[in-house]
């Protein structure tokens, strides 16, 4: 009768590397796994493989939230970085804190080549920026690269923003010199870049949405949509004259608005509030009637008239042979801009957005002072 050996398999030859590992003397600064054997109140006691302990004190866990300590039990799986090698008593002391820094700058240093961005906690300020927390890593952001600035030259810092969770970019990783530095606002900026495409293909001309206004000016007032910027051009604001933008709306106001264009190539949202509103010429037939008597306002001269303003962008024309019985050579001989008249619906168009007007037709009205009625 013959034996032979059996051959080694897969699962045997990694069963001996595990051993092989577990009995590799353990030295200062190595990244060990292991699992919690007990926990008290000033202490977690660790089994780290070939039989051997390490004792985690609680000053070394202090990156861990309350909430992350009180979840911890007997039999989880807990990474460490070893501090002291085994001492006289055979347990070597070993650091949560650690651990997780040098998994930190192992993480940022990844982020660093993919561009990714990552977490972190505002912890404090001082004058050259903020102090951030990026996994148990401590990290700086020049105040230059802060979404926002200090308050003052010298102040330290908007102390409201300590504890405020931020999305980071990494900038500069030197694990050599413990130095990693990131920026809040390229941050910031990639990912409104990136909302602004997403958006641009998402948005339908013909749709509402609910956006913030993030600027005004001469022109119109800018609204983020989320990421990206939409501009309400002044003539959008409102089916009424608009003076100045603000007159309407104001930084930080909420706004529901109309999507009127998107241009992909020039990567512009064309927004309308007044859309959102009745138009009012829609409704002229219903509320006016030729002969009918109206007030008006008068909005511009021209030579062959005057426009007159009945109500928002309703508007029609006091031709000049409608102004007065006499001969009139320039509407400016009758009324000015801005006078208050009494006048008589001539004709509606509202399909082609036309009133037809007259003053003289209209019966007891009040001429303008420095004007002679055609009586005169």
């Amino acid at each position: 009768m013959t034996t032979t050996d059996s051959a080694p398999t897969v699962e045997n030859m990694e069963s001996l590397l595990r051993e092989s590992e577990q009995m590799r003397a353990i030295r200062s600064g190595d990244l060990v796994q292991g699992v919690i054997m007990s926990i008290d109140r000033d202490s977690i006691l660790v089994g780290i493989g070939n039989k051997s302990e390490g004792i985690v004190p609680s000053k070394e866990m202090r990156s861990l939230s309350e909430e992350d300590v009180a979840s911890l039990k007997v039999g989880d799986e807990i990474l460490t970085s070893v501090m002291e090698a085994e001492r006289e008593d055979g347990a070597a002391i070993l650091s949560v804190d650690r651990a997780r820094e040098e998994m930190s700058w192992l993480d940022v240093a990844g982020k660093l080549d993919s561009g990714e961005p990552v977490t972190g906690t505002i912890t404090g300020f001082n004058r050259g920026g903020a102090l951030v927390d990026v996994a148990g890593l401590r990290g700086f952001v020049p105040t230059s690269h802060l979404a926002w600035a200090p308050r003052s030259a010298g102040d330290n810092g908007d102390e409201g923003r300590v504890g405020e969770s931020v999305q980071l970019k990494v900038i500069e990783v030197d694990r050599g010199r413990r130095r990693a530095v990131f920026s809040e606002k390229v941050a910031i900026q990639e990912y409104r870049q990136s909302r602004k495409e997403q958006l641009l293909n998402d948005l339908e001309p013909g749709e509402t949405r609910r956006g913030r206004v993030s600027g005004v000016s001469d022109f119109g007032a800018f609204v983020d949509l989320g990421g990206a910027d939409g501009l309400i051009h002044i003539s959008e604001l409102s089916w009424e004259p608009v003076r100045s933008t603000e007159d309407v709306v104001n930084v930080g106001d909420e706004v529901d608005v109309y999507v009127l264009k998107v241009d992909l190539e020039t990567k512009r949202i064309a927004l309308s509030l007044k859309r959102l509103a009745p138009e009012p010429w829609d409704s002229v037939p219903e509320r006016y009637y030729v002969d009918q008597l109206v007030d008006a306002t008068v909005t511009k001269l021209t030579n062959f008239g005057a426009f007159a303003r009945l109500e928002g962008s309703v508007e029609g024309l006091i031709h000049i042979s409608e102004l007065s019985y006499n001969t009139v050579s320039h509407p400016r001989e009758v009324v000015r801009e801005g006078d208050q008249l009494t006048l008589r619906i001539l004709k509606i168009e509202p399909e082609r957005k036309r009133l037809a007007l007259s003053l003289k037709q209209a019966e007891g009205i009040s001429w303008p002072e420095d004007f002679a009625s055609p009586e005169r």
